[in-house]
């Protein structure tokens, strides 16, 4: 049995309780919860949480039988502006800090951009660019560290850390048990790769696989030589292929649903279960 959830923001409604129902009416057993795109009335900034708001939170998701898988903190951690940079910075700490009273362990980003939007630029892929991502994952791990809390880090190819093997040369120079992957595995798909896709997952499972916490599922297709997100089922991906690298090696872990919304929900969390349990 896959343990399934889905993004929180990608539901539709926006009231605490609304929510955590909605999540398991729909069958699932966790969430990835961003705070500002989930309850946007609550106007989370720096210095908003309390142990007060995250276990007013973690209860109603507790009593709808919902895990918070995954505290999700998204900054550009490399900002080109470096106060805006530190003020990234200390969002995501303040997460850590208050993510045990959530009932959540991880603290989920990914690796930001050298500009200032996000989007795909081959600037990113350089070494000062990751050498910049050290700088800040350390800074971030050491506040973990102090917490028991994990940091949960997310590549891609928009993103510094955009192949597998970045990946690995990351969680070796971090050198942290308090650093873990929240693997997407369409985050690496190219159009160099997307038509090999198994040998992708096996580098990903043999370089880092001891080290992935949580994986997203979402889904694209290759329109007019471009990578199109599309929801889960409705792609090209071959998860038959990916829960064979993951499924024994990593029993019970989350699956969670992304860009993934109604009316296709149900459609798209029945297509993995049953590919799921079609694997022996």
């Amino acid at each position: 049995m896959i343990n399934l959830g889905i993004r929180a923001h990608d539901l539709t409604s926006h009231s605490l309780e609304e929510l955590a129902n909605e999540a398991a009416n729909k069958g699932f057993s966790a969430v990835q919860l961003a705070l500002a795109k989930s309850f946007p009335s609550l106007n989370i900034r720096n210095g908003s949480l309390s142990t007060g708001l995250a276990s007013h939170i973690s209860r109603a998701f507790n009593q709808a039988g919902i895990q918070i898988a995954v505290l999700g903190c998204y900054i550009n951690m490399i900002h080109p502006n470096p106060e805006i940079r530190q003020q990234e910075l200390t969002r995501f700490k303040e997460h850590v800090r208050y993510a045990r009273d959530f009932n959540c362990s991880i603290v989920g980003t990914e690796t930001g951009n050298i500009l200032e939007v996000m989007e795909y630029t081959e600037e990113n892929f350089t070494e000062e660019a990751f050498q910049s991502v050290v700088v800040s994952v350390k800074e971030l791990v050491a506040e973990a560290e102090k917490f028991g809390v994990i940091v949960g880090i997310e590549g891609g190819i928009n993103h510094p850390i955009h192949t597998p093997f970045q990946m690995k040369r990351l969680l070796d120079i971090v050198d942290s048990n308090n650093m873990q992957v929240i693997y997407d595995p369409v985050n690496f798909i190219t159009l160099d790769n997307y038509h090999d896709q198994e040998k992708l997952f096996l580098e990903s499972a043999e370089l880092f696989g001891d080290r992935i916490a949580i994986v997203h599922l979402k889904d694209f297709m290759i329109e007019d030589n471009k990578i199109m997100t599309v929801p889960v089922g409705k792609g090209q991906l071959d998860y038959k292929k990916l829960f064979t690298c993951f499924k024994k090696k990593k029993p019970f872990m989350y699956y969670l649903m992304e860009s993934t919304t109604e009316p296709h929900i149900k459609e798209s969390a029945d297509f993995i279960r049953n590919v799921y349990n079609s694997i022996n």
